[in-house]
């Protein structure tokens, strides 16, 4: 879809339209106004008066070619006339006609009003334009397209006013002048001529800013690709440090599961070890653990002084296991003994 219907491209129109603005408003304020382009008279008719062809006329016949089209060929047609910078003309084939019948056929396009909305900026000074050059027929052909498009439209009686004053003040000078049919005709070759290069320029203009959107989307895109792989880069970093984490973790316990026994004198002789009970939280969910638990066997064979030494997961089954080995009871020792086990927790052990 083009830009002009998604809306990103609204400000830069609105720049570009303010740039026009700005340039006609210092002209028309600095008195340098552009030579009174010539027009002809009517051969014959003696009175001088201005060969002005009605705006009806001026319309090319394309109303109909427009209704044969379906809503969905009206949109195609609409998008591709932007996107070969056919804003407003030429008559019959430009965007700005083809999204008013797409309107006219699809009252509730939001795209085709979108766009309608953005297009007239551009297209109200485009008929100042064609106005200040005297081409009345291309001003009356933009200001009827504006009208269509927004019957209350602010511009439209500022429009009309200088329209037909402009016009008026051209036919006096026609009468004033007396130009002959081959000025007129000459004049007219220019006013086509420049009429063209005003708009090529104008739609050049368009198809620039919409060059450089693209080129800001691209540049983005290929910004968050480089995010996305500089995270996944980062998270595959962690993970190798956690893993690295988890063998040193283990590696520890063997190396304290391998001292405990060595540890264990061979005389403790248990008479009685009962199992810890196994926390209800961690049972629910499955969790398996040990405790390497130090304590102190007593000659009669209690056990004091129990703690735990380490625990994986840690502060899960502590508890459990130090209340379980207080428990225990040994053949009596001719002397204290402090040792160390491993309480293992196995939901399905």
């Amino acid at each position: 879809m083009s830009g002009i219907e998604n809306g990103p491209l609204a400000p830069r129109w609105a720049k570009v339209a303010g740039m026009f603005a700005l340039a006609i408003l210092l002209g028309a304020c600095s008195g340098d106004q552009p030579a009174a382009p010539e027009a002809s008279t009517q051969p014959g008719d003696g009175g001088g008066e201005p060969a002005a062809a009605p705006a009806d006329e001026a319309q090319p016949p394309a109303d109909d070619a427009l209704a044969a089209l379906s809503a969905d060929e009206l949109r195609a047609a609409a998008r591709q006339a932007y996107a070969e910078s056919r804003l407003y003309a030429p008559p019959g084939d430009n965007a700005l006609e083809y999204y008013l019948a797409l309107r006219e056929r699809a009252p509730g396009d939001a795209a085709a009003s979108s766009a309608l909305t953005d297009l007239l900026p551009m297209t109200v000074i485009a008929t100042e334009q064609s106005r200040d050059r005297e081409d009345y027929d291309e001003a009356r052909r933009l200001q009827g397209l504006i009208e269509r498009a927004s019957p209350e439209h602010p511009a439209l009686p500022r429009l009309a006013s200088t329209i037909e004053q402009a016009e008026q003040a051209t036919a006096r000078r026609i009468e004033q002048q007396q130009l002959t049919a081959e000025q007129a005709a000459e004049r007219q070759r220019q006013l086509e001529a420049e009429r063209q290069r005003q708009q090529q320029e104008a739609q050049a203009e368009a198809a620039r800013l919409a060059a450089e959107q693209a080129e800001q989307e691209a540049a983005e895109r290929l910004a968050a690709e480089r995010r996305a792989a500089e995270q996944e880069e980062a998270e595959r970093l962690a993970a190798e440090r956690r893993a690295a984490e988890r063998r040193a973790a283990e590696e520890q316990a063997e190396r304290e599961r391998a001292a405990a026994a060595a540890a264990s004198p061979p005389e403790l002789r248990a008479i009685s070890t009962p199992a810890p009970r196994y926390p209800s939280d961690a049972l629910r969910a499955g969790q398996a653990g040990e405790v390497l638990v130090e304590f102190t066997v007593n000659p009669d064979g209690s056990v004091a002084n129990a703690r735990v030494v380490r625990a994986d997961p840690p502060r899960v089954f502590d508890r459990e296991a130090v209340a379980a080995v207080r428990r225990w009871r040994f053949e009596p020792v001719g002397e204290a003994v402090t040792t160390r086990r491993v309480i293992g927790f196995n939901p399905g052990g």
